[in-house]
């Protein structure tokens, strides 16, 4: 008798892997953008495999033309898994946009995005895929839910990142029942995103998704946020500037919506 995906995937402790019961097609598609993580891609997707074992799975890796090899030690990896695509793109083209690369790229019809700097568990994976498989429009990794927490972050940084989370809760309706809008973890069905011009400034792409997307089911799963493991902190004055003309452009774009 064959076994169903959400039987497989509900299961406590499987003793073995078996893909013979999963078709080919896979059921999620992980976007992962990178730049400069050689000293994290090969842990990052080793820890994903182990989470999702028992999902019929693909993981995008989007690279921005990493000087560090990234690409290629990407490439490496789907000789062992067998189930890892790299897309390179011509120069670092910014996180936002290679999400969106990577979406247009997946194959599946639920998408997740998770970064490449260890600062998301992976293992987090499953319980976000057992809850979108409920029926769940989108599912967000949240560091401000019971459960969830922040670790080694300075007084400063922690203020700057409630400080978002408020003020997008004051400008942008649609955010006000996620407590974490500024994650960088989610997963959403491919759907929800059909017909929506979505043109991210910056990093934050969760904002434009709950900006401009019709989400009717959306749950938050809490998680350990980390201090990256290797490398340099996305986080630059640079995007803090984009994150508020991001906003901005979103309360726009909220308020024409009403008025039309």
């Amino acid at each position: 008798m064959l076994v169903t995906t959400s039987e497989l995937i509900n299961q406590k402790e499987p003793s073995s892997k078996s893909y013979s019961v999963l078709s080919n097609k896979p059921e999620l598609s992980l976007i992962v953008p990178t730049y400069n993580e050689s000293e994290n891609i090969a842990e990052l997707v080793n820890r994903i495999e182990k989470s999702l074992e028992y999902v019929n799975f693909e993981i995008v890796i989007v690279d921005d033309s990493s000087p560090d090899g990234t690409d290629k030690i990407a490439e490496s990896l789907n000789s062992k898994y067998g189930n890892v695509r790299v897309s390179r793109r011509s120069g670092k083209l910014g996180l936002g946009s290679a999400i969106l690369h990577g979406f247009d790229q997946a194959n599946a019809k639920v998408l997740a995005v998770i970064d490449a700097d260890m600062q998301h568990p992976p293992e987090i994976l499953l319980k976000m895929y057992r809850e979108i498989s409920k029926g769940y429009d989108l599912v967000i990794a949240s560091r401000y839910i019971d459960g969830g927490r922040i670790e080694n972050w300075n007084s400063l940084r922690k203020v700057v990142s409630r400080g978002a989370n408020v003020l997008a809760h004051i400008l942008l309706p649609n955010s006000r029942r996620i407590r974490d809008v500024m994650s960088g973890c989610f997963m959403i069905r491919r759907d929800i995103l059909r017909n929506t011009d979505l043109n991210p400034i910056g990093f934050k792409i969760l904002l434009e998704v709950l900006g401009k997307c019709r989400i009717q089911r959306v749950i938050e799963i809490p998680y350990t946020f980390t201090n990256r493991r290797n490398g340099i902190s996305n986080l630059t004055p640079k995007e803090m500037r984009d994150f508020f003309i991001h906003l901005f452009m979103l309360l726009f774009h909220s308020m024409h919506s009403f008025i039309n």
